[in-house]
């Protein structure tokens, strides 16, 4: 007969062999990297807050360690975050930066050189206005062998120490990627279209309006005013304006005014305001006029009006001189109301019908007097809303029924032989299983995923459950990573079972093979400390043996589990 081996030693040596492969690489001088962490940088401002990310995919980063100097000399010179790392430098010059990744306790180390400057204060110079469609180049200085970045809008375009500028916005630059703080704001003027408008005779005593109004512009007219519009008035004559666009230059426009014949009253009447839907005749007869011309472009008397606006109109009267005036049409703000289509919701939502529209009076179905009503049971809903002399009114059916919410229970695992019976708990009576029966229960006799499908006027619920099975030997179940930090979840590493075991072993090593942790004891867990210190997280590796008590079986496993902090 041959002599039994000791299978827990052979194991053992093959452990400690594979943990310490990686350190025996380091002392002869063996590549130890698989993989080259790549990382990237947003400044190289001095004093600035540098933010260093990792650009590759980070799920196979089980820990890092950043060092910002090399060698650290504070223990801010260093870091162990993982999504992004922070460091000021205080002094200019080119620092070392290494990044030391592990991934299921292998090291990899990548390194990086970052300059670090100071920002040279430099002065773009003042903001500019400049005109529609023109181009100006912005200058930083010119030094020997730096780079320059240039961010306006979300754009970010290196370039040279000038930058050639076409549209409105703030412009920055970045020498040596150190963000300068000057800036400078460059305006646009759109191109003004100055016209006083033709010659004209108005009859004695009229006033008319001429305007000029341009953006960023000032104005000197002839008669020394030098606001974007006067009042031309008699005696008349001709009326000139010169108005300056920031940008863009002078322009300037001439109209000449004379004022003859007898005074005539004429008058459009108030400025109006109208409701939703309406309209309005602007009527200019007169029994004098021989001509009309309306700024809408018309000829006639009258005409009728259905948009916001102001109009006007010149009425030449006995073909001698013409009378002018303006009238404003305005709507009101209560348009028309609409509270939505008839709906039905489900319980416990809830309903917020909205006919706000300012200041004005609001009277709903139950006499409540708010703009807005809040919904929460079934019925008719009313609200009729008045501003001045409008008035809007909507109704709505609004219904209200329980919503489905389907519970088969959690997924399970039978051993081979066992049954389940699913009862479709809140699937109200309008349902159908996987297989389209529609029984009161369902039993389950095989592995596979069991679902329901539940309909009421309100929603579609659907439920699912899988069920499996499996040789209930003795099987103890490890999970592969927990997290020790005292919120009560996934806080301790043990085994699950669903028999009876004897014997039991377990015994915890960090990746260089040291002992962490040793338990005879199936429910006592290991808390993620080593003699009461609380162990870094990466992966161990653990080993167990028992015995079926039932069967009298022994069993011994090997795996791995990461500890996460």
């Amino acid at each position: 007969m041959a002599p039994k081996k000791n299978l827990a030693g052979v194991t053992f040596c093959l452990l400690m062999m594979v943990l310490m492969a990686p350190l025996r690489s380091i002392a002869t001088g063996a590549p130890t990297r698989f993989f080259l962490t790549s990382f990237k940088y947003n400044t190289t401002c001095l004093n600035d807050t540098v933010k260093f990310t990792i650009t590759d995919d980070i799920r196979g980063i089980d820990s890092v360690k950043w060092y910002f100097v090399s060698p650290p000399l504070l223990p801010e010179d260093s870091s162990k975050l993982i999504r992004g790392a922070y460091h000021i430098y205080r002094t200019p010059g080119t620092y070392t930066v290494t990044l030391k990744t592990y991934r299921n306790g292998i090291e990899d180390i990548t390194t990086s050189n970052i300059t670090i400057v100071a920002p040279r204060g430099v002065d773009l110079g003042p903001d500019l206005t400049l005109c529609e469609n023109s181009t100006t180049t912005i200058t930083a200085p010119n030094i020997p062998g730096a780079t320059y970045t240039w961010y306006y809008l979300q754009d970010t375009v290196p370039g040279t120490n000038t930058f050639l500028v076409s549209q409105m916005a703030t412009y920055h630059v970045a020498i040596n990627g150190c963000m300068e703080p000057d800036s400078v704001n460059v305006f646009y003027s759109p191109i003004p279209k100055i016209n006083l408008g033709p010659d004209r005779t108005l009859c004695t005593g009229e006033m008319l309006t001429l305007d000029a109004t341009a953006q960023n512009a000032t104005y000197v007219w002839s008669t020394g005013e030098t606001t974007p519009t006067i009042v031309a008035r008699g005696p008349g004559g001709p009326y000139w304006v010169r108005a300056t666009v920031a940008g863009c230059g002078v322009y300037t426009s001439q109209v000449t005014i004379n004022f003859r014949g007898p005074a005539y009253p004429f008058s459009l009447g108030p400025d109006t305001l109208l409701c939703a839907g309406e309209s309005v005749i602007l009527n200019a007869a007169r029994p004098e006029a021989t001509r009309y011309v309306w700024n809408t472009g018309a000829r006639t008397p009258s005409i009728n009006v259905n948009r916001a606006g102001d109009y006007s109109v010149f009425v030449t009267i006995n073909g001698i001189c013409d009378v002018v005036d303006t009238i404003g049409v305005r709507y009101s703000r209560l348009q028309k109301i609409n509270l939505g289509n008839d709906t039905t919701l489900c319980y416990p939502n809830f309903l917020v019908l909205n006919a706000d529209h300012g200041t004005g009076s609001y009277l709903w179905q139950d006499g409540s007097d708010q703009a807005t009503y809040h919904v929460d049971s079934s019925g008719y809903y009313y609200v009729r809303v008045q501003i001045g002399r409008c008035v809007e009114s909507d109704t709505i059916r609004v219904d209200f029924q329980d919503s489905l919410r389907v519970i088969l229970g959690l997924d399970t695992t039978l051993c081979i032989g066992e049954t389940l019976t699913l009862i479709p708990r809140g699937a109200g009576s309008n349902y159908k299983w996987q297989d389209s029966t529609s029984t009161p229960t369902y039993l389950v006799t095989q592995p596979g995923i069991y679902a329901i499908v539940a309909r009421n006027v309100c929603n579609r619920a659907t439920a699912s459950i899988e069920v499996r099975y499996q040789d209930c030997n003795c099987t103890l179940f490890f999970p592969t990573a927990f997290t020790p930090n005292g919120d009560g979840v996934n806080d301790v590493f043990r085994p699950k079972y669903r028999c009876l075991i004897a014997k039991y072993k377990l015994s915890i090593y960090n990746r260089w093979g040291e002992f962490m942790f040793y338990t005879t004891n199936p429910g006592v867990a290991w808390n993620g400390k080593n003699n009461g210190e609380t162990a870094p997280a990466g992966t161990y590796v653990w080993i167990v043996e028992y015995v079926d008590e039932l069967k009298n079986k022994y069993y011994r496993k090997q795996g791995t589990v990461t500890l996460i902090r």
